[in-house]
């Protein structure tokens, strides 16, 4: 038996034995058993009878081939002493730029990894950088083999009901497709950091463990999204390619990735607290702290208290952002959007706030956000 026979064999038990390390917020894992790089074609948004649906169907099998080959399996073995291991489990990735992107999740911390390409052959891949914070990993890999071209992110990002496809290894089975539709952009994903993960794209293509890190591609095949989780009732998340492509170039040159920082927390602007605060509509985020020593403190008012409006307690006083760099901020979503995809750290802004009944302008000098522990 060959070095690469025993490598696929080995591989087989390993999916039997897998623990699973799925969950809803972070499905990035799985370790169901399946033959070494079975297809499965799921176009799981209903049966196609007319013509139009028919040539549909046949682009999704066009995009397929197209990309698949640049799709891999990434492989995590456990690790620790016994009793104390840490699961592995199997996740996707996808070839960009001679690299392969996937989850920082996925890859749980450790240094290397192995890959399944679609025509079976296996390599290891090193892990060069992740970022915590927008959830992505970059590995190398020696000896590319043949078949991958390359994937490339999209540019000018998804509108709502595109379709996409989601290509990957869902409980383990091999080389899949899902077909569905683009549900949402700027999407802000909860972070085990404690900060959100913004940009986020939301969408009803079937995501499952094991999904995570794969690519959710375009019918151009360009990819949208790195698929981050499902969360069920036909809802799964991608990483956008917009915040993956400021992202990954520099994982690969730095090995981390610095993010902006503010340094406040901030809420909604809805109709109760637009009421307290004699705002004359409910829109942009309300200042409810500003970190001591942040780059918010001494520039941004947080609020100084609270009143009851129909029975709810609701803050008053602090600053309203309600722009940045003349880009409206309607709602705390697109505020994490334009700080993340817009926006450096050491850059100074200018942001335009509500205080005290007056709309006016501060100039803010953003930092690097914090380190954090991981999880």
């Amino acid at each position: 038996m060959s070095p690469d026979q025993h490598h696929v064999t080995r591989r087989r038990l390993l999916r039997s034995a897998a623990g699973t390390a799925a969950v809803i917020g972070l499905g990035g894992t799985a370790s169901a058993s399946s033959s070494a790089r079975d297809t499965a074609v799921d176009v799981s948004s209903g049966t196609l009878q007319d013509d139009e649906g028919a040539d549909a169907e046949g682009r999704y099998a066009e995009v397929y081939e197209e990309t698949i080959d640049d799709v891999v399996l990434v492989n995590v073995f456990g690790t620790g002493e016994p009793g104390r291991e840490t699961p592995g489990g199997l996740g996707s990735g996808f070839v960009i730029d001679e690299y392969v992107v996937t989850n920082n999740h996925v890859v749980g911390g450790s240094e290397m990894v192995e890959l399944q390409f679609r025509d079976e052959q296996w390599r290891e891949g090193t892990v060069v950088g992740t970022d915590i914070h927008s959830d992505l990993a970059v590995l190398s890999v020696d000896d590319m083999p043949d078949g991958p071209d390359g994937l490339e992110f999209a540019t000018g990002g998804p509108t709502i009901g595109d379709e996409v496809l989601a290509l990957g290894n869902p409980l383990g089975l091999d080389a899949s497709i899902s077909q569905g539709i683009v549900s949402g952009i700027d999407r802000s994903l909860p972070s085990p950091t404690g900060f959100s993960i913004p940009a986020a794209i939301q969408t009803d293509a079937p995501v499952n463990p094991g999904n995570s890190g794969g690519p959710l591609v375009n019918l151009d095949g360009e990819v949208e999204g790195v698929v981050f989780a499902g969360a069920g009732q036909t809802i799964g998340f991608a990483i956008s390619a917009a915040l993956a492509d400021r992202v990954v170039p520099t994982l690969v040159e730095d090995g981390a990735y610095e993010h902006p920082y503010m340094g406040v927390t901030v809420t909604p602007v809805g109709p109760q607290i637009a009421q307290a605060n004699d705002l004359e509509e409910p829109r942009g985020v309300l200042v409810t702290e500003t970190i001591p020593n942040g780059p918010a403190d001494d520039v941004l008012r947080p609020a100084t208290g609270g009143t009851t409006v129909d029975g709810s307690v609701v803050p008053v006083g602090g600053d309203v952002i309600v722009a940045i760099d003349e880009q409206e901020i309607p709602n705390q979503d697109l505020l994490s959007s334009v700080l993340a995809l817009e926006t450096s750290p050491d850059e100074t802004i200018p942001i335009e706030i509500v205080r005290d009944g007056e709309r006016g302008t501060v100039e803010l000098t953003l930092e690097s956000r914090p380190d954090v522990d991981a999880p």
